[in-house]
């Protein structure tokens, strides 16, 4: 990947692709793993296992297919409830559910206002805990990537965030982020794709191998 398409106005299409792209890299990794995978603890959510994480992914993407959005959903709260109902489920009805969710969601996002756009990136951060979870490769980067991060410019931008210019080893051109007005000093990134999305999403970073300068880390954790 060299360069990304990052607009001005919004690509109603965007999540849906990402989340096209990220089930079906996913789904057939998790149909591959043994049964005990899914109890493992997952670093990046503590006190969840990955079948938590999963089911927690379905739960929401159902949510967004159905029109399901009563008081107080996507908290904590919300969030245990959904796992709990799942609790008795075999992993491939999670399974099952997850790439129902991944496959329908797209358009009922696309046909809304935006809102439910950062449902689809994190769905794909999450797919990263997943995968580092396991060991496997591209958590937080891969084919997914392309729509990750100009998804992540344009919510960063619209929420008005911290200003960042961030020079990516992966990427041509740099990435602007946040609020764009020229009226605040952005904050300096210099590093790969996938440390910046850790950045972004509050997860465990490197010890080394990126700068920031002009923010502290927590500062940019959209999901926090």
């Amino acid at each position: 990947m060299t360069s990304v398409d990052v607009r001005e106005t919004r690509d109603p299409e965007l999540p849906g692709r990402l989340l096209t792209v990220e089930r079906d890299a996913l789904v057939p990794l998790l149909r591959e793993r043994p049964e005990a995978d899914f109890a493992l603890p997952v670093a990046a959510c503590p006190g969840w296992t990955v079948r938590d994480v999963l089911a927690h992914c379905s739960a929401a993407l159902i949510r967004v297919v159905e029109g399901r959005f009563e008081r107080g959903v996507f908290s904590p709260e919300s969030n245990d409830r959904d796992i709990a109902e799942r609790a008795g489920w075999a992993h491939a009805r999670v399974v099952d559910e997850l790439e129902r969710g991944m496959s329908e969601a797209g358009p009922v996002i696309a046909a809304g206002d935006g809102v439910l756009d950062m449902v689809a990136l994190g769905e794909w951060v999450h797919a990263g805990d997943v995968r580092e979870t396991f060991g496997e490769p591209g958590a937080y980067a891969g084919p997914g990537l392309a729509y990750a991060l100009p998804l992540l410019a344009r919510i960063t931008r619209e929420k008005g965030r911290l200003p960042v210019h961030a020079d990516l080893d992966d990427l041509d051109e740099p990435l602007r982020l946040g609020d764009v007005s020229g009226d605040r000093t952005p904050a300096r990134y210099i590093g790969d794709a996938a440390t910046l999305v850790r950045l972004y999403s509050g997860r465990p970073l490197p010890a080394g191998g990126y700068e920031l300068a002009g923010a502290e880390a927590g500062e940019l954790n959209i999901f926090g």
